[in-house]
């Protein structure tokens, strides 16, 4: 097998490793992080799956990732929601969303969705050893070299663009963090390029939490007393953002990733 082919192996079973040890620590319910340590890891398997699509086997996992994201996105959202309000000290309002907690964590651990991730996994690395046997890894490095540089053009052109939609900066800004971060010998970023890239999708995530949260509230009677401050705090993400945006624009323009 070629390098490159090696190095996703190897990087499919480190991701095994950690999901297989995220649906322990969800079943057994041992810390709070179970869960976001889960999504993580379900989102840096998507951006290493990414630039491999073509390939057997690529689309079942993406799919079977996808389906896993969907399940466990409400419930990270609730979670995320009831630490504010408890840092907050709206312990009330804070504990609500987190009753069943454990329940919650044990149905994610032995959702289909999760077991089927696990499944396609174990057998992904066989998957592309056929497929190194019928040629169709060749030059896998340029291939996903190309795919990870048209990341990196759509993030530019969508920073140029003066009505950028924050949404789809912050899903775009997401995968090319990551998508390096999975193939870092192709040095599309470098440390600069990465702790920008690692700020910005910090304050437009502050800007999300604070713009879903003040959403609820309009049909959660609860959230009203945090209601002002979050206005508060959304216009001061947008600000943050938009100065993280303009720094990150100016350092891809220097660096130009993906040349």
């Amino acid at each position: 097998m070629s390098a490159m082919l090696d190095h996703v192996v190897a990087q499919l079973l480190a991701l095994q490793v950690r999901l297989l040890a995220c649906r322990e620590r969800l079943a057994a319910d041992t810390d709070s992080e179970a869960l976001h340590d889960l999504r993580t890891t379900v989102r840096r398997l998507r951006s290493l799956l990414r630039p491999l699509r073509g390939l057997p086997g690529v689309e079942q996992l993406e799919e079977a990732a996808r389906s896993l994201g969907t399940l466990t996105t409400p419930l990270r959202d609730r979670e995320v929601l009831a630490a504010e309000l408890n840092g907050r000290g709206h312990a009330q309002a804070g504990q609500r969303r987190l009753e069943g907690r454990s329940r919650t964590f044990a149905s994610v651990a032995a959702s289909p969705q999760l077991t089927r991730v696990l499944a396609i996994v174990d057998a992904f690395p066989l998957f592309l050893r056929a497929a190194d046997r019928e040629g169709l890894t060749r030059s896998l490095g340029r291939r996903i070299d190309r795919r990870l540089v048209k990341q990196w053009h759509k993030l530019r052109k969508a920073l140029q663009d003066p009505a950028h939609d924050r949404h789809r900066l912050r899903l775009l800004i997401k995968r090319a963090r990551y998508g390096d971060e999975a193939y870092p010998q192709l040095d599309h970023a470098g440390k600069k390029l990465q702790r920008l890239l690692k700020k910005a999708q910090g304050d437009l995530g502050d800007w999300h939490d604070r713009l879903q949260w003040l959403l609820q509230a309009k049909d959660h009677p609860d959230l009203a007393p945090c209601k002002v401050d979050w206005e508060q705090e959304l216009h001061e993400a947008e600000r943050k953002s938009d100065i993280t945006l303009d720094a990150l624009q100016a350092a891809l323009k220097r660096r130009q990733p993906g040349k």
